[in-house]
């Protein structure tokens, strides 16, 4: 510590010193002349420290050499020896110094006082570094908003990141979905188109309108974008066999143009089907539905739609490429349209039947129609689907079920009347069985009873069905024409169509 130098004449004994001139101050010291008596003060300078009343000035007014004079005033006072200079630069950046030097950033020593500045990236403010902390040079709103923005940036390109990967894991999603449902197999098809789930959303409107219900799901009402009405058939569970039925209904479908075959517009890989629309339902429907539903069929209507129905039969015998099975012949699946013109539909069970492929060990069908050699043997044969139409006509010319009363065979019923009575007139639908009418109505009870026969070779084929259907119709058009002619006389003059190919 720098002690300030006051000469008194008590201390000097009588020797007193004269004013201060400018010789008597040393470089690191400052004398000012007392102000309450004879001397003077003498102070360090600022950012110095040490002893100024050892300065060479004050000695200098007693003569000798400068070493004599310190020692004289060294002895006289009672201060310590000291040789070299007292004064030494205070070192104002040292850690113990900082409450006397305060520094709020890069602190610098120099001589005789010390230099206090801001880290890079900060600005004095106020009274600068020595009295505050220095502030940011980037301002804290400007650095808010280019965090917010970076922020903002990072969380863009995270977002994205993860856009693509879900859109990477949707699209294999989407592959394996598409080929595990027989997509890439679909998409070789012709004749179809392969809606999306959600355009089959827009065909549905929510599902707003049920024409059927089965084991399989539902069939809903829908339109397409030109207002063509059509019947959407969906799933209600989707297993392993169901979509190989899917995929397989779908190639068969595709294939088979004919008027009497409802005609597949789409599907979608969700395990729908987009069909022509049927006004008229189900001749299961028309037969056996509800009493609000039963429509008085003419004999005319039955035969049309009897016509129509095998007509369908016979080209997938033998008027495409494949020869297909449909495995599941009955009045659920003959559709009716506006004009109760007949189209089969459902394909589900449907089978392309080569030399190779006509053993199977999977039997399917509806009991009641299904041909009984191959429920027992599993022989695919066309002459199982002749079984079938067989049954169908049995419910054409009685409108009764296969099973009904108490667990009455409308099958068993048949075959008994023809082997007692020769005739199943007992069994015909009253509507239709007039006077003029029997003679047809048993022709085609004969016919089902020929196609129900159990040895598939005696049963006839599906042209031939055809061939006798038309020739009844015929019959019954030249009658009603006044023509005088019975329906016997015109079986016996046409004979030649039983059997035509």
């Amino acid at each position: 510590m720098c002690c300030p130098f006051h000469w008194r004449q008590r201390l000097l004994h009588g020797v007193l010193p004269g004013a201060v001139d400018e010789e008597e101050e040393t470089a690191n010291s400052e004398c000012v002349n007392s102000t309450n008596g004879p001397g003077y003060y003498c102070n360090c300078t600022t950012g110095y420290e040490g002893d100024a009343r050892l300065a060479q000035g004050i000695a200098n007014s007693h003569g000798g050499t400068e070493k004599s004079q310190r020692r004289w005033q060294q002895s006289l006072l009672g201060w310590p020896s000291n040789e070299g200079s007292n004064l030494s630069d205070i070192n104002e950046c040292d850690p113990s110094n900082k409450d006397k030097y305060p520094c709020y950033g890069v602190c610098k020593n120099i001589i005789g006082d010390y230099e206090c500045s801001c880290h890079t990236g900060y600005q004095p403010s106020g009274g600068g570094p020595k009295k505050q902390e220095c502030s940011p040079k980037f301002p804290v709103a400007a650095q808010l908003a280019l965090g917010m923005r970076l922020f903002i940036l990072g969380f863009s390109f995270l977002l994205v990141i993860v856009l693509l990967t879900l859109m990477m894991l949707q699209n294999r999603k989407i592959n394996e979905y598409f080929k595990k449902n027989g997509g890439s197999i679909l998409q070789n098809v012709d004749n179809i188109v392969i809606f999306s789930k959600d355009e089959i959303q827009k065909i549905l409107k929510n599902n707003s309108e049920v024409i059927g219900q089965g084991g399989f799901g539902k069939v809903y009402k829908g339109r397409l974008k030109d207002n063509t009405m059509v019947a959407v058939k969906t799933s209600i569970e989707v297993t392993e066999a169901q979509k190989e039925d899917f995929t397989n209904e779908v190639i068969i479908q595709s294939q088979m143009i004919h008027n009497n075959i409802i005609k597949l517009l789409g599907c979608c890989l969700e395990m729908v089907l987009v069909y022509e629309f049927a006004a008229n339902g189900s001749l299961k429907d028309i037969l056996h539905g509800d009493a609000s539903r039963v429509v008085p069929l003419t004999l005319d209507l039955r035969l049309d739609i009897a016509i129509e129905f095998a007509g369908g039969l016979r080209y997938m015998r033998s008027s495409i490429s494949h020869t297909i099975w449909h495995g599941d012949v009955k009045p659920a699946n003959i559709l009716l349209t506006d004009k109760f013109s007949a189209k089969i539909s459902y394909f589900g069970t449907s089978k392309f039947l080569t030399s190779d492929k006509e053993f199977t060990m999977v039997v399917a069908g509806s009991m009641g129609y299904i041909d009984l050699v191959f429920y027992m043997i599993g022989h695919l044969t066309h002459e199982s689907d002749v079984h079938s139409f067989g049954v169908v006509l049995l419910e054409l010319i009685s409108r009764r079920q296969t099973i009904y009363g108490k667990n009455c065979s409308l099958i068993i019923e048949f075959q008994q009347v023809y082997d007692q009575a020769s005739s199943g007139r007992s069994l015909f639908a009253k509507e239709i069985a007039i006077e003029e009418d029997v003679l047809i109505l048993e022709e085609i009870g004969r016919l089902a009873m020929e196609c129900l026969k159990e040895k598939i070779d005696e049963r006839p084929d599906m042209k031939e069905v055809v061939a006798q259907l038309v020739m009844l119709r015929r019959s019954r058009k030249l009658r009603q024409e006044n023509y005088n002619i019975s329906p016997q006389q015109f079986f016996e003059e046409n004979s030649t169509y039983r059997g035509t190919p």
